[in-house]
């Protein structure tokens, strides 16, 4: 398995470039990640923004650590983006989008992605509103990958979600965002998929299930997103708890689909409650498990 972090475990802990290396390459031992728009934000002012992404990118190539891709965080999921219900809105959806991509170049990292968006519980209900901002979506996202082929990106990341209001989120909505955006796309995009929101049961019932995505989108799939779950809520557990998700599920697909070019991103959210000691203590012993079924 290649394994990869998502820097997530970090927010709000480990803040800069040489604390961050320090903990992901000495503590862990990954040398490669992907960062979180949670660490560096990308709504805020350019001239302050972009020394700060800088230089976490400058300290993580010095330390070999490789930024495979940029990828929003809690903060940017909290909004409806694209699929939101005015055009205000989803003009700064778009705008949110447009400044991650002119971040991550100047980071030089040539992937970026986030969750395309999500509907209003009223347009969510309505066929009609829910089709005609889609399609509205599809064209604002292509501009995007105009855009990101401009900035020297060569990626971008559309992450499948566990709700029925959002979009995508079953691997048959996935299928189409992917076949709809690829045909005229500047660059390529592609799938994150989410071990525990594919997993989520109370939405898919029996298509909560890999293999059933692999069927259905896998020539899409670009990278995965791994977590504990116990398949009845986004838990986003580190692997030293109980659930569905073992190192050696993982290990076994991986495998079995002879995987070779995806990485799996660890992504474990902590409460901020948590002591440091006891995320890192966690944490290694969450890789431990990992790298023992590789």
């Amino acid at each position: 398995m290649k394994l990869g972090l998502n820097l997530s475990f970090a927010i709000k802990r480990w803040l800069g470039g040489e604390a961050m290396a320090r903990i992901v390459k000495e503590e862990l031992g990954f040398d490669t990640v992907q960062f979180t728009w949670d660490l560096v934000d990308p709504w805020w002012p350019t001239d302050q923004r972009d020394p700060i992404a800088r230089e976490y990118a400058e300290v993580f190539r010095n330390a070999g650590i490789t930024i495979e891709s940029t990828f929003g965080g809690l903060a940017s999921y909290t909004y409806n983006h694209l699929l939101a219900p005015t055009p205000e809105l989803r003009a700064l959806g778009k705008e949110h989008l447009k400044r991650a991509i002119d971040m991550t170049s100047q980071m030089g990292v040539k992937a970026a992605g986030m969750p395309f968006g999500s509907f209003s519980t009223a347009d969510a209900n309505n066929p009609a509103r829910r089709e005609k901002i889609y399609k509205e979506a599809v064209a604002a996202y292509l501009d995007l990958t105009r855009h990101a082929k401009a900035r020297g990106l060569e990626r971008l990341y559309v992450e499948p979600v566990p709700l029925a209001t959002e979009f995508p989120s079953s691997a048959t909505d996935a299928l189409r965002l992917m076949t709809d955006l690829n045909a005229e796309s500047a660059v390529p995009v592609r799938l994150m998929v989410d071990w525990g929101h594919a997993l989520f049961t109370p939405l898919f019932g029996d298509e909560a299930d890999m293999d059933y995505w692999m069927e259905t989108c896998g020539d899409y799939i670009g990278a995965f997103h791994i977590q504990q779950s116990d398949g009845l809520l986004d838990r986003h557990w580190n692997f030293t708890h109980d659930g569905v998700i073992t190192p050696e599920r993982l290990s076994e697909f991986w495998k079995r689909n002879k995987l070779t070019d995806q990485t799996y991103f660890l992504e474990i959210i902590y409460p901020f409650e948590e002591t440091d000691e006891d995320v890192l203590a966690d944490m290694k012993a969450s890789v431990a498990l990992l790298r023992q079924a590789v």
